[in-house]
Protein backbone atom coordinates (compact mmCIF):
# COMPACT_ATOMS: atom_id res chain seq x y z
CA UNK A 1 0.00 0.00 0.00
CA UNK A 2 1.34 3.42 -0.99
CA UNK A 3 1.05 5.72 2.01
CA UNK A 4 -0.42 9.20 1.79
CA UNK A 5 1.90 11.18 4.02
CA UNK A 6 1.58 14.44 5.90
CA UNK A 7 5.04 16.02 6.01
CA UNK A 8 5.34 18.47 8.92
CA UNK A 9 8.64 20.36 9.26
CA UNK A 10 9.88 22.21 12.32
CA UNK A 11 11.46 25.21 10.58
CA UNK A 12 13.08 26.45 13.79
CA UNK A 13 14.90 23.18 14.33
CA UNK A 14 15.93 21.89 10.89
CA UNK A 15 18.57 23.30 8.49
CA UNK A 16 17.32 24.32 5.06
CA UNK A 17 20.20 22.69 3.17
CA UNK A 18 19.39 19.55 1.14
CA UNK A 19 15.61 19.92 1.50
CA UNK A 20 15.23 18.64 -2.08
CA UNK A 21 17.12 15.45 -1.21
CA UNK A 22 15.03 15.15 1.96
CA UNK A 23 11.80 15.28 -0.05
CA UNK A 24 13.18 12.67 -2.46
CA UNK A 25 13.93 10.44 0.55
CA UNK A 26 10.39 10.88 1.88
CA UNK A 27 8.96 9.94 -1.55
CA UNK A 28 10.49 6.45 -1.13
CA UNK A 29 8.00 5.72 1.65
CA UNK A 30 4.82 7.31 0.31
CA UNK A 31 3.09 10.17 -1.44
CA UNK A 32 3.57 13.47 0.45
CA UNK A 33 0.07 14.86 -0.04
CA UNK A 34 0.40 17.50 2.70
CA UNK A 35 3.67 19.45 3.09
CA UNK A 36 3.88 22.17 5.72
CA UNK A 37 6.66 23.99 7.53
CA UNK A 38 6.20 25.90 10.79
CA UNK A 39 8.04 28.95 12.07
CA UNK A 40 8.02 32.67 12.66
CA UNK A 41 8.69 33.93 9.13
CA UNK A 42 9.40 37.45 10.39
CA UNK A 43 12.67 36.12 11.87
CA UNK A 44 15.84 36.43 9.71
CA UNK A 45 17.09 32.88 10.45
CA UNK A 46 14.29 31.42 8.29
CA UNK A 47 15.14 33.51 5.22
CA UNK A 48 17.05 30.63 3.57
CA UNK A 49 13.87 28.53 3.55
CA UNK A 50 11.73 30.95 1.50
CA UNK A 51 12.93 30.14 -2.04
CA UNK A 52 13.09 26.44 -1.23
CA UNK A 53 9.42 26.36 -0.23
CA UNK A 54 8.26 27.34 -3.73
CA UNK A 55 10.63 24.89 -5.40
CA UNK A 56 9.35 21.99 -3.28
CA UNK A 57 5.68 23.04 -2.93
CA UNK A 58 5.89 23.30 0.87
CA UNK A 59 3.29 25.51 2.55
CA UNK A 60 4.68 27.89 5.21
CA UNK A 61 2.63 28.23 8.40
CA UNK A 62 3.21 31.47 10.29
CA UNK A 63 3.49 31.11 14.03
CA UNK A 64 4.44 34.11 16.15
CA UNK A 65 6.41 33.58 19.34
CA UNK A 66 3.88 35.00 21.79
CA UNK A 67 5.97 34.30 24.88
CA UNK A 68 9.73 34.42 25.34
CA UNK A 69 11.21 31.01 26.10
CA UNK A 70 8.21 29.06 24.81
CA UNK A 71 8.30 27.23 21.48
CA UNK A 72 5.07 28.24 19.76
CA UNK A 73 6.14 26.40 16.59
CA UNK A 74 5.94 23.05 18.42
CA UNK A 75 2.40 23.76 19.62
CA UNK A 76 1.18 24.82 16.18
CA UNK A 77 2.68 21.73 14.55
CA UNK A 78 1.16 19.39 17.15
CA UNK A 79 -2.31 20.97 16.83
CA UNK A 80 -2.15 20.73 13.02
CA UNK A 81 -1.05 17.10 13.23
CA UNK A 82 -4.08 16.18 15.31
CA UNK A 83 -6.40 18.04 12.93
CA UNK A 84 -4.90 16.15 9.98
CA UNK A 85 -5.18 12.85 11.89
CA UNK A 86 -8.94 13.25 12.33
CA UNK A 87 -9.45 14.43 8.75
CA UNK A 88 -8.74 10.88 7.48
CA UNK A 89 -6.80 12.29 4.52
CA UNK A 90 -3.53 10.50 5.26
CA UNK A 91 -2.36 7.18 6.67
CA UNK A 92 1.12 8.26 7.66
CA UNK A 93 3.13 11.19 8.99
CA UNK A 94 6.67 12.39 8.46
CA UNK A 95 7.81 14.55 11.37
CA UNK A 96 10.93 16.53 10.48
CA UNK A 97 12.60 17.78 13.64
CA UNK A 98 15.46 17.07 16.05
CA UNK A 99 13.32 18.12 19.02
CA UNK A 100 12.27 15.60 21.68
CA UNK A 101 9.11 17.67 22.27
CA UNK A 102 7.50 15.68 19.44
CA UNK A 103 7.97 12.33 21.21
CA UNK A 104 4.42 12.25 22.59
CA UNK A 105 2.99 13.32 19.22
CA UNK A 106 4.75 10.46 17.42
CA UNK A 107 3.51 8.01 20.05
CA UNK A 108 -0.07 9.30 19.79
CA UNK A 109 -0.09 9.08 15.99
CA UNK A 110 1.16 5.49 16.11
CA UNK A 111 -1.53 4.64 18.68
CA UNK A 112 -4.04 5.84 16.08
CA UNK A 113 -2.63 3.40 13.54
CA UNK A 114 -0.52 5.90 11.62
CA UNK A 115 2.88 5.06 10.15
CA UNK A 116 5.33 7.60 11.59
CA UNK A 117 8.66 8.43 9.94
CA UNK A 118 11.03 10.80 11.72
CA UNK A 119 13.79 12.83 10.10
CA UNK A 120 16.31 14.79 12.13
CA UNK A 121 19.95 15.36 12.90
CA UNK A 122 22.11 12.92 14.84
CA UNK A 123 21.72 15.12 17.91
CA UNK A 124 18.05 14.05 18.11
CA UNK A 125 17.26 12.62 21.58
CA UNK A 126 16.62 8.88 21.65
CA UNK A 127 13.04 9.09 23.06
CA UNK A 128 11.84 10.79 19.86
CA UNK A 129 13.75 8.32 17.67
CA UNK A 130 12.24 5.22 19.29
CA UNK A 131 8.74 6.77 19.21
CA UNK A 132 8.84 6.58 15.39
CA UNK A 133 8.46 3.53 13.14
CA UNK A 134 11.54 4.66 11.22
CA UNK A 135 14.01 7.46 11.85
CA UNK A 136 16.36 8.85 9.18
CA UNK A 137 19.36 11.06 9.88
CA UNK A 138 19.73 14.25 7.82
CA UNK A 139 23.50 13.72 7.81
CA UNK A 140 23.00 10.48 5.85
CA UNK A 141 20.79 12.21 3.29
CA UNK A 142 23.48 14.88 2.94
CA UNK A 143 26.17 12.23 2.48
CA UNK A 144 24.17 10.57 -0.28
CA UNK A 145 23.66 13.82 -2.15
CA UNK A 146 27.43 14.34 -2.13
CA UNK A 147 28.06 10.83 -3.47
CA UNK A 148 25.19 10.66 -5.99
CA UNK A 149 27.62 10.00 -8.84
CA UNK A 150 29.07 6.96 -7.06
CA UNK A 151 27.65 3.76 -8.58
CA UNK A 152 29.02 1.26 -6.05
CA UNK A 153 27.17 -0.16 -3.07
CA UNK A 154 29.53 1.54 -0.67
CA UNK A 155 29.16 5.21 0.23
CA UNK A 156 32.45 7.16 0.34
CA UNK A 157 33.99 7.65 3.75
CA UNK A 158 32.47 10.61 5.58
CA UNK A 159 32.94 12.00 9.05
CA UNK A 160 29.32 11.15 9.90
CA UNK A 161 29.65 7.42 9.15
CA UNK A 162 29.19 5.22 12.23
CA UNK A 163 31.45 2.29 13.08
CA UNK A 164 30.07 -1.25 13.03
CA UNK A 165 30.48 -2.06 16.70
CA UNK A 166 30.08 -5.44 18.45
CA UNK A 167 26.72 -4.13 19.67
CA UNK A 168 25.54 -3.68 16.06
CA UNK A 169 26.75 -7.17 15.11
CA UNK A 170 24.95 -8.64 18.12
CA UNK A 171 21.73 -6.85 17.10
CA UNK A 172 21.93 -8.36 13.61
CA UNK A 173 22.86 -11.78 14.98
CA UNK A 174 19.99 -11.98 17.48
CA UNK A 175 17.55 -10.74 14.83
CA UNK A 176 18.64 -13.52 12.47
CA UNK A 177 18.20 -16.04 15.30
CA UNK A 178 14.71 -14.69 16.00
CA UNK A 179 13.65 -15.39 12.41
CA UNK A 180 15.74 -18.41 11.43
CA UNK A 181 14.39 -21.79 10.35
CA UNK A 182 15.59 -25.14 11.68
CA UNK A 183 18.77 -24.84 9.61
CA UNK A 184 19.53 -21.33 10.89
CA UNK A 185 18.63 -19.44 7.68
CA UNK A 186 16.52 -16.27 7.69
CA UNK A 187 15.15 -14.26 4.76
CA UNK A 188 17.06 -10.97 4.56
CA UNK A 189 13.90 -8.94 3.86
CA UNK A 190 12.38 -10.13 7.13
CA UNK A 191 15.64 -9.43 8.96
CA UNK A 192 15.66 -5.84 7.70
CA UNK A 193 12.03 -5.31 8.77
CA UNK A 194 12.62 -6.67 12.27
CA UNK A 195 15.80 -4.62 12.69
CA UNK A 196 13.73 -1.53 11.91
CA UNK A 197 11.15 -2.46 14.52
CA UNK A 198 13.81 -3.12 17.15
CA UNK A 199 15.78 0.03 16.38
CA UNK A 200 13.94 2.67 14.28
CA UNK A 201 17.14 4.52 13.38
CA UNK A 202 18.85 1.37 12.06
CA UNK A 203 19.93 2.15 8.50
CA UNK A 204 22.74 0.53 6.55
CA UNK A 205 23.64 3.99 5.24
CA UNK A 206 24.59 5.01 8.79
CA UNK A 207 27.53 2.60 8.46
CA UNK A 208 28.54 3.57 4.92
CA UNK A 209 26.53 1.06 2.87
CA UNK A 210 23.60 1.66 0.55
CA UNK A 211 22.03 -1.72 1.32
CA UNK A 212 21.91 -4.25 4.14
CA UNK A 213 23.56 -7.06 2.14
CA UNK A 214 26.99 -5.38 1.69
CA UNK A 215 26.90 -4.26 5.33
CA UNK A 216 26.39 -7.85 6.50
CA UNK A 217 29.08 -9.12 4.11
CA UNK A 218 31.60 -6.60 5.42
CA UNK A 219 31.45 -7.98 8.97
CA UNK A 220 32.54 -11.51 8.02
CA UNK A 221 30.26 -12.83 10.78
CA UNK A 222 27.42 -14.18 8.64
CA UNK A 223 26.81 -16.64 5.80
CA UNK A 224 24.86 -15.43 2.76
CA UNK A 225 22.91 -17.60 0.34
CA UNK A 226 21.25 -16.41 -2.89
CA UNK A 227 18.31 -18.53 -4.00
CA UNK A 228 16.19 -18.53 -7.12
CA UNK A 229 12.91 -16.65 -6.88
CA UNK A 230 10.15 -18.67 -8.61
CA UNK A 231 7.95 -15.57 -9.04
CA UNK A 232 10.53 -13.00 -10.19
CA UNK A 233 13.92 -12.75 -11.87
CA UNK A 234 15.70 -11.31 -8.83
CA UNK A 235 17.18 -13.75 -6.36
CA UNK A 236 16.12 -14.17 -2.74
CA UNK A 237 18.84 -13.54 -0.18
CA UNK A 238 19.04 -15.56 3.02
CA UNK A 239 21.48 -15.04 5.89
CA UNK A 240 22.77 -17.22 8.70
CA UNK A 241 24.98 -16.75 11.74
CA UNK A 242 28.37 -18.36 11.30
CA UNK A 243 29.03 -20.99 13.97
CA UNK A 244 31.24 -19.79 16.78
CA UNK A 245 34.70 -21.31 16.86
CA UNK A 246 35.43 -23.39 19.91
CA UNK A 247 38.79 -22.93 21.61
CA UNK A 248 40.47 -26.28 21.75
CA UNK A 249 43.16 -26.65 24.39
CA UNK A 250 45.78 -29.33 23.84
CA UNK A 251 46.01 -31.93 26.55
CA UNK A 252 49.50 -32.79 27.69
Amino acid sequence: MNLNLAVLIDGDNIPSAHVKEMMEEIAKYGNPTIKRIYGDWTKPHLTKWKNLLLENAITPIQQYAYTTGKNATDSAMIIDAMDILYSDKVNGFCLVSSDSDFTRLATRLREAGMQVIGIGEKKTPNPFIVACDKFIYIEIIRNQSKSSENVTDEIPSEENIDKITPKVIKLISTTISDLSDEDGWAFLGDVGSLLQKKQPNFDSRNYGFDKLTPLIKSTGKFEIDQRENPKRRNKLIFVKNKPKRKNRSRKK
